[in-house]
């Protein structure tokens, strides 16, 4: 792999530092998931006669903002393929 990027130009450098950049947003939605579930479980300890509902929301919550992540994996995949290949 090392031979492979010794030859390699300013503009792929920063597309391969961009491509690490847009994996960091799996952190961003690691912890708005963790933040959904906390709140989620805060509410259910508070009216418990609503846990179902809240449960669903708190599912659907958690599952658009696990799309951020998944999206800026999917970029940084899609950025590594097009500049190295």
């Amino acid at each position: 792999m090392l031979s492979l990027l010794q030859n390699v130009d300013v503009g792929t450098g920063l597309a391969l530092i961009g491509a690490g950049l847009a994996v960091f947003t799996g952190f961003g939605s690691g912890v708005g998931e963790g933040n959904i579930a906390a709140h989620a479980m805060d509410a259910i300890g508070r009216n418990p006669e609503a846990a179902s509902t809240i449960r669903s929301n708190m599912i659907l919550g958690i599952a658009l903002a696990e799309t951020t992540g998944i999206y800026g994996f999917a970029i940084a995949i899609l950025i590594v393929v097009m500049t190295l290949f």
